[in-house]
């Protein structure tokens, strides 16, 4: 088959799957408002997911020992208890007994009296499953947010049962095919269309946590570039891990050679991070998603140092700063020896995505631009960042980017291993493909920006490769801003003076032509 066709079949297959996703969540959420809708119809989306391979799991296996009529979905409870549950929990991370399976709960759904507490006690069993083994952190809670008795749901048993038979149903209906056979990541493209579409209707809690995938394309090759492989990689605010799975997208499994590390503190996209990691086939022992409050309590200690940090935290949030005394002793902030201000904590993630940075590795941060000039505190870490040689890169990306917000941010790249002492400022500015909602980066613009972040050939009103001593001078005193280094091209119309003043001559002569003929009829006028 031939990459066009590839990609046509590509194409066909994830519009057909946004288009049925989108009708389904606009058909079911009735009265309930759709940003706080969006758990069930994700949740569902995953149940069914886990049902389908674990199924396959079974299935595989089965045919491969000479079974080719087996159908896991077709067993008793008991054989599935007593052939299939032993070891799976180590190699699958959970287990689901044939009648748990979506496929079998979706056939009574629209007739089961019981549906909203059978649900409730299938997702309960499914994350017991895990109780006891390796993989209960990253199962537990995780249909927390999926209440199917919840009131939001409907006033009555009824309603509840029938708003939840309808989302089955509808999931049911999505054909994804076999896993195999699917030229796209089905489940995942699903879940993340899902979660871009939502956010985009949310306005600014749904870009809180979402990250444009041309954007976060842009951070996992900024890392990446140049190397052939790194331990691992991790996002201090991974929201739902859609930055962590780009990495994935990006690059063979065998180049992130022990998995996916990230933080949230939000419990509903930690939930939906950890179920996207199992949607894009991210096996329990390849991530570790923690939640909790990164500057204040981070749960990555043991497994630090990363080669590879991608992060979009939230801007410009206030935090504890030296309202806590101790923090300042922190090995994460101590170095710069000013903490973020209260006000801004951008700089308490920089500092700890910096402290958490391998000697060989790079961090690709989204950041307000503020954070690049203000003052203060501030500019005390920033003149710490400078001088230590941490800054590899600052750039200036287009407006309108982001869902919720029309803000022009940056990307700040920092490593550890720097070989100049210089740091490469890119106006990207103008390096985007407009669209009907929010500006996009196309695969070129993505080229054209890695493409000099490698080369630093300075090219006019585009990049320049600034010597250090520059930005400590008086004049620029630690500024980091890219329009300080980077010369805007003039836009202005050239205009030829000597091509005007002629021009201007000429209108002048047909003025004063025109008023003598006025005044000749004036005249005339007044003679009778």
């Amino acid at each position: 088959m031939s990459d066009l066709t590839m990609g046509n079949n590509e194409t066909i297959q994830r519009s057909e799957l946004h288009r049925k996703i989108w009708a389904i969540a606009d058909d079911v959420r009735g009265a309930v408002d759709g940003w706080d809708f969006k758990q069930y119809i994700l949740g569902i989306l995953f149940y069914r997911f886990i049902s389908e391979n674990i199924t396959e799991f079974f299935n595989s296996a089965e045919y491969e020992a000479g079974d080719l009529e087996f159908d896991y979905a077709e067993i008793s409870d008991e054989e599935a208890e007593q052939y299939f549950r032993p070891n799976t929990v180590e190699d699958k991370g959970f287990f689901i007994l044939p009648s748990q399976l979506f496929k079998n709960v979706v056939k009574t759904a629209k007739n089961n009296e019981n549906l909203n507490t059978d649900l409730a006690n299938i997702f309960k069993a499914i994350e017991g499953s895990a109780v006891g083994f390796a993989s209960e952190d990253a199962i537990k809670g995780l249909f927390e947010d999926v209440d199917t008795t919840s009131n939001r749901l409907g006033g009555t048993v009824v309603e509840k049962n029938k708003r939840l038979a309808d989302i089955l149903t509808g999931i049911a209906e999505i054909n994804f095919g076999n896993f195999q056979d699917n030229e796209i990541d089905a489940f995942g493209d699903a879940y993340e269309y899902l979660i871009s579409k939502y956010a985009s209707n949310a306005g600014k809690s749904g870009g809180e946590f979402f990250t444009p995938q041309t954007v976060s394309k842009l951070l996992s090759r900024l890392v990446m570039d140049g190397k052939n492989n790194i331990n691992k990689v991790y996002d201090p605010t991974c929201g739902s891990g859609s930055l962590l799975l780009q990495m994935k997208k990006q690059f063979d499994e065998h180049i992130i050679e022990e998995g996916f590390y990230g933080q949230e503190i939000n419990m509903t996209n930690f939930n939906l991070a950890r179920m996207n990691m199992f949607l894009h086939n991210v096996n329990y022992n390849n991530f570790s998603i923690k939640r909790g409050d990164t500057l204040i309590n981070p749960l990555h200690r043991e497994e630090k140092p990363f080669d590879a940090i991608v992060s979009n935290p939230p801007y410009s949030i206030k935090w504890v700063g030296d309202a806590d005394p101790t923090l300042i002793n922190d090995e994460r902030f101590a170095p710069a020896g000013k903490l973020a201000p209260k006000s801004y904590a951008d700089y308490a993630f920089i500092m700890h995505s910096l402290s958490y940075l391998s000697s060989k590795g790079r961090a690709a941060i989204v950041c307000f631009p503020g954070i690049f000039y203000r003052k203060g505190a501030e500019k005390t870490i920033r003149q710490y960042l400078v001088d230590n040689n941490f800054i590899d890169c600052v750039i200036q990306l287009p407006e309108n980017l982001f869902f919720g917000t029309s803000i022009a941010t940056c990307i700040l790249v920092m490593a550890k291993n720097k070989v100049d002492n210089k740091i490469l400022f890119i106006d990207a500015s103008k390096e985007f493909k407009k669209e009907t909602n929010n500006n996009i980066l196309e695969e070129k613009n993505i080229k054209t920006i890695i493409d000099e972040f490698r080369d630093r050939s300075e090219i006019e009103y585009f990049s320049r490769y600034v010597d250090i001593t520059e930005i400590q001078s008086k004049e620029n005193d630690y500024n980091l801003s890219v329009s300080t280094y980077v010369e805007k091209k003039d836009t202005r119309e050239v205009i030829d003076i000597k091509v005007l003043n002629k021009g201007i001559e000429k209108t002048v002569k047909k003025i004063d032509k025109l008023r003598s003929s006025i005044n000749e009829i004036v005249k005339e006028l007044d003679d009778e």
